[in-house]
């Protein structure tokens, strides 16, 4: 009879999860198509690294070991759930004929079952005692998060309960139970067999309850984790797909509401944890602003429930609801939000479950500034001069090369024989500070003996700050022209010393069918000196140090740390001062995703907050390798009234000065 209970119960239970998991899942059916479908082998090694080694989750320290310790621990207990389920049908059944590697399973999940309860109150304690930031959400969000941690609370105590009455039974030979031994003394003798019977039904009870509950709770995660590492983009961090506008059936641009997501970025929405790590490292979050990467990820998923039972409805009896007349983007996402993105893609780097946060805002900044005009009245500007001039500023093409007269450049149209295209950038042509970066990477470059040349006025914008700030159909005509007049010469190789001109065009030109060796000034720089084409000088008894900043666009999106590093280092007597955010950490400047051209106007500024950083360093100087970066740590350093104490320099301009002569 108990058997003939379980198994109905054991029925029901997958009956319920099935549905439930259908249910959650066919809200998929009304986004679009994105394949993530190609190269299962990269996809499965990069599932291991990232969810089952959980190498994100271990960035962060406490809440990583709390987490891994759960996690593993679930992995292990596999084998123990699986073997009650099958003792609910055959209760004589046991993993005993494994032998040995059942002595080693069971130790396993006696100390994985300790340390999954010691990471159970610890979790409940940063939640609800010492109230850590991120975890702090609503009032539905602490029940869900109670319920869960109870479950599993319940879920390993009753195992180590039922474990302890094994060790006492001695059902199975091979079984060995360190912590069940030690609970062994806590059972009466007399109610051993009850004891134990009492515990397993418990521990199967609430694994079928917690089964069934994760569907409809935030830890809907537990299911979608890993398929959701499986299907994450392969691409660099916030690589942009493009719009082909040649389509004549298009009859929206970017996202306008949930089903104009991808079905993958629906499903990131479906697989957020909550857990806070994304807006923690939010720079625009950070200094105050309204910007919050998980509450994006939240209001996709509540639109889309609310959504896919509004069309349930509208099927079943052909009315129209109220509900319909709500707009995802106001009544969901909050606007202004949506143009606070700096795109640093930090929310992306800490997400443990590989939520895609900055292209979904991308993609709804597309929809307001191509199907609404509704944009901040500051980027018209931008978007004026970017179509008219080929650079954010009011500046006429012609005065592109103006930095290089007297230097002997030769000009692309003039030369057109030459190994190396220097895309000096728009930034590197008309801003004075940076054209003096632009003037000493010439100077690196011409006492090293590079064959170069540069467009001159035939340069333009590279895109990217209309891609970012959502002018898709202006990036696209910037790219295709700025294509067209390369291929004109046959480029191969680029330099530039703008990370975001790299990026675009070693990540995103090839989407439109350009592909070119793509290299920082930085790496350039750095494989000058280790082949000794460029020899700096001997510096004894010289100590100085730099504090140094990374590019959000060369670091986190292009992996790019160690060469500018090299570049520092191979100065004699220079010492390299890291901030707390630092690496792969780093902290943005601000400026990127068309803040460059707006104005914050909530909360504290972004580059300020980056300046204050570096500026604890006590360095007199102050190294990067960004134009954007090197406006955003100028003007921050001025905000602070450092001027005349401290300096920021690209490296570019660092390494002219210790230059050898015959170099």
């Amino acid at each position: 009879m108990e058997q003939l209970i379980f198994i109905i119960i054991l029925l029901a239970t997958i009956l319920l999860l099935t549905t439930n998991l259908r249910k959650q899942l066919a809200y998929l059916k009304i986004a679009q198509k994105d394949n993530r479908f190609d190269k299962p082998f990269e996809r499965i090694k990069h599932t291991f690294k990232v969810a089952i080694a959980q190498s994100k989750i271990l960035r962060e320290q406490p809440a990583g070991l709390l987490h891994v310790c759960i996690f593993w621990g679930f992995l292990v207990l596999l084998f123990s759930a699986s073997e009650a389920v099958f003792q609910g049908i055959y209760p004589s059944f046991s993993y005993n004929f494994l032998g040995p590697v059942y002595s080693a399973i069971t130790i396993l999940t006696d100390i994985f079952c300790a340390g999954i309860i010691l990471a159970v109150i610890f979790s409940l304690m940063r939640r609800f005692v010492f109230k850590v930031k991120r975890l702090q959400g609503d009032a539905d969000e602490k029940r869900d998060a109670a319920i869960v941690l109870a479950s599993i609370f319940v879920i390993v105590s009753a195992l180590l309960f039922h474990n302890a009455g094994l060790s006492i039974l001695k059902t199975n030979s091979w079984g060995v139970y360190p912590i069940g031994n030690l609970l062994a003394e806590l059972i009466p003798s007399g109610s051993v067999y009850t004891f134990y019977k009492i515990s397993w039904w418990l521990h199967i009870l609430v694994i079928f309850y917690f089964m069934n509950y994760l569907p409809f709770s935030k830890h809907l995660h537990v299911y979608t984790s890993i398929p959701n590492v499986y299907f994450s983009s392969l691409t660099p961090v916030n690589k942009l797909q493009s719009i082909d506008f040649e389509k004549e059936d298009l009859e929206k641009y970017g996202v306008v509401d949930i089903e104009d997501f991808t079905w993958k970025q629906l499903l990131d929405s479906l697989t957020c944890t909550h857990c806070g790590r994304c807006t923690a490292v939010c720079p625009a979050n950070t200094t105050g602003k309204a910007l919050d990467p998980r509450e994006i990820m939240v209001e996709m998923r509540n639109r889309l429930g609310d959504k896919t039972k509004l069309l349930s409805k509208k099927e079943k009896t052909g009315e129209q609801s109220e509900g319909e007349e709500k707009k995802f983007i106001g009544d969901y996402q909050n606007i202004d939000a949506l143009w606070q993105c700096t795109t640093c893609g930090a929310c992306m780097q800490e997400c443990p479950v590989m939520n895609e946060h900055v292209p979904a805002i991308v993609d709804m900044r597309r929809s307001l500034v191509m199907m609404e005009s509704n944009f901040p009245p500051l980027l018209q500007s931008c978007f004026t001069n970017l179509e008219n001039n080929g650079s954010p500023w009011a500046f006429s093409p012609a005065e592109r090369a103006d930095w290089a007269e007297g230097m002997n450049v030769k000009i692309a149209a003039d030369s057109p024989e030459f190994d190396v295209l220097f895309w000096v950038g728009c930034s590197g042509s008309f801003d004075d500070r940076a054209k003096k970066v632009t003037q000493a990477f010439t100077k690196i470059m011409q006492a090293a003996g590079v064959d170069f040349a540069i467009l001159g006025s035939e340069e333009m914008c590279n895109g990217d700050v209309a891609r970012r700030a959502g002018n898709e159909y202006l990036a696209d005509m910037l790219i295709k022209t700025n294509i067209e007049t390369l291929n004109r010469y046959n480029v191969k190789k680029i330099v530039t010393f703008c990370p975001h001109c790299f990026n675009s065009f070693k990540n995103e030109y090839p989407i439109f069918g350009a592909e070119y060796e793509v290299v920082h000034h930085s790496q350039f720089i750095n494989e000058l000196i280790k082949t000794k084409k460029l020899k700096l000088k001997k510096e004894e008894n010289s100590l100085r140090d730099l504090a140094y900043h990374d590019s959000c666009y060369l670091g986190r999106y292009n992996n790019i740390y160690k060469e500018p590093r090299a570049v520092l280092a191979a100065i004699d007597g220079v010492r390299i001062l890291e901030a707390e955010r630092s690496g792969d950490k780093g902290f943005c400047c601000g400026a990127g995703g068309g803040q460059m051209f707006l104005e914050e106007t909530e909360g504290k500024r972004i580059n300020v907050e980056r300046t204050e950083e570096l500026l604890d360093l006590h360095a007199k100087t102050i190294a990067l390798n960004c134009p954007f970066c090197l406006t955003m740590l100028t003007d921050g350093v001025k905000a602070k009234d450092l001027v005349d104490s401290v300096q920021i320099k690209d490296i570019a301009e660092i390494i002219l000065e210790h230059i050898e002569e015959s170099s």
